[in-house]
């Protein structure tokens, strides 16, 4: 007689559960790469605003003393 029957018989894990658990590696591993996505979007979004203030800055700045020259 064997102690346990098998990983899906009454003694082990049910199908089902089986079943809900691969579904719920599957949906953390596509939140994940949802998350990843958002946050590389983040990042070009923050470097562009970055650049356009330090742009903005350059501007007013140096041409203050452009004037100065005419």
């Amino acid at each position: 007689m064997m102690s346990q029957p098998g990983l899906f018989y009454s003694g082990g894990i049910s199908v089902l559960f089986f079943l809900f658990w691969l579904v719920s590696i599957s949906f953390g591993l596509y939140a994940f790469v949802l998350f990843v996505k958002l946050a590389r979007r983040g990042i070009e979004a923050l470097d562009l605003y970055n650049y356009a203030k330090n742009r903005e800055i350059r501007d007013r700045y140096e041409s203050a003393k452009k004037d100065d020259l005419f």
